[in-house]
């Protein structure tokens, strides 16, 4: 009852004039979570604050300050001034990793306290029959996962694949496109362009499960994660992975992947050579062990 009641509450930025009628429905003392970076306004702290409310903020990254050249205009100045207003207002900051928390670190300032709880990790069955004419491609293959932004490194794959030359595997890149990526954009657009690389967003969650589950690796050259859940539900179905020496990576995923920095890209085609002539069958099942939305939330709600 008490979350439908802050639920309501988010609302309030879009239909302000319902705030003080909904406040005086919330009892005095209430814990108000806030897990979407948003709605995290002076007035709405401001009165929730008025009903002697616990504050808990989850705060996912800290990237647009990490990457402001990367970032939507007005992005940045606008995640500045919202972590800011946590640092004023909450009384607890929950942070998806410990990565994650040792960044914000850098940033985020007040007398609060900090929890870190991993995000749970549920898989979808395959739905290969939801995947559209041509795909998967011919295995082997391999798939990147995300949005077509700059900060998640496509083009990075791209060169690789033109060294690798009419040689390569295809790779799938599973995505909506993004912002500030024109070059990326330009290069898939062109013709004939890359004949081994296939664009495709839009996928329902079983046919992308599909998609991962039969590529040879999942990559992720990315430059920068909060969490990372697209590689954590990779490794829960015992896909091979090959990702950018990050901590927050190692955090997570221990041992699992395979890290290669994004500046040797010599690494990076000898490990897509080596899994693209590897058989499914002769896939090593890895000890994985994802963490689980029952976990995070025990550990979330013992605190607040």
């Amino acid at each position: 009852r008490v979350l439908r009641r802050a639920r309501r509450l988010a609302v309030a930025r879009v239909v302000p004039p319902l705030l003080p009628r909904l406040l005086r429905r919330v009892p005095r003392g209430v814990s108000y979570i806030n897990v979407g970076h948003s709605n995290l306004t002076p007035r709405v702290l401001k009165a929730l604050r008025g009903r002697d409310a616990r504050i808990a903020v989850l705060i996912h990254d800290v990237i647009p300050l990490e990457f402001p050249e990367l970032q939507r205009e007005g992005s940045v100045s606008a995640f500045a001034n919202m972590l800011d207003r946590v640092g004023r207002w909450a009384d607890l900051v929950i942070y998806n990793s410990a990565d994650t928390a040792a960044r914000a670190g850098r940033y985020l300032d007040g007398r609060f306290e900090t929890i870190v709880a991993h995000l749970g990790t549920d898989l979808v069955p395959p739905a290969p029959a939801e995947l559209s004419e041509g795909m998967p491609p011919p295995a082997p293959y391999f798939v990147t996962v995300g949005t077509l932004e700059p900060r998640k490194n496509h083009g990075f794959l791209l060169d690789l694949w033109d060294e690798m030359g009419p040689e390569a595997p295809p790779l799938v890149l599973a995505g909506s496109r993004g912002w500030r990526n024109a070059d990326l954009f330009s290069r898939l657009d062109a013709v004939p362009g890359h004949p081994r690389v296939h664009e495709i967003a839009g996928l329902t969650d079983g046919a992308l499960a599909a998609l991962v589950e039969g590529a040879a690796a999942v990559l992720f050259p990315t430059l920068g994660e909060g969490f990372g859940l697209p590689a954590t539900e990779a490794a829960s179905r015992n896909v091979p992975l090959i990702v950018n020496d990050l901590d927050i990576f190692r955090e997570t995923l221990g041992d699992i992947p395979v890290y290669a920095s994004v500046s040797d890209r010599y690494a990076w085609i000898n490990k897509i050579k080596e899994f693209a002539g590897a058989t499914a069958a002769a896939r090593e099942q890895n000890q994985y062990q994802p963490p689980t939305w029952d976990t995070h939330f025990k550990t979330v709600l013992r605190l607040v």
